[in-house]
């Protein structure tokens, strides 16, 4: 499956990144707390699906929830989807390698314990 991602810069009670996947007709996004970085295991959070509007969109996020910032957007290829584990490859204007966001074993809810990983970037 070909798809469209975004990454955001989310600036609302402190900073953290959005990383968002085209599936569905909607967004498929987890949160990282920490500055993105290659090569190392980044805890992340599963949020709510977001629309898809949020691929073009830079600025203020309403009902006063801050403002983002688009650090990168273009196309990924799936390799693998399934409950534990997303496996993608984007190609963006910036970034381009593979993405693996995994589902910890003792995660109880969809929206917690994942991790986040920026690997093999070109």
């Amino acid at each position: 499956m070909i798809g469209r991602f975004v990454v955001l810069e989310h600036h609302w009670d402190g900073v953290h990144w959005d990383f968002m996947l085209e599936r569905d007709g909607v967004l498929k996004t987890w949160a990282v707390d920490e500055p993105l970085a290659r090569g190392r295991d980044l805890p992340a959070r599963r949020l709510p699906d977001h629309r898809l509007a949020y691929l073009d969109h830079q600025g203020p996020v309403s009902r006063g929830r801050g403002h983002v910032h688009r650090l990168d957007t273009g196309t990924y290829e799936s390799q693998q989807w399934d409950d534990t584990t997303v496996r993608v490859r984007i190609k963006g204007s910036q970034l381009e390698g593979e993405v693996v966001l995994c589902r910890l074993a003792s995660a109880r809810s969809l929206e917690t314990s994942w991790t986040l990983r920026f690997g093999n970037l070109d």
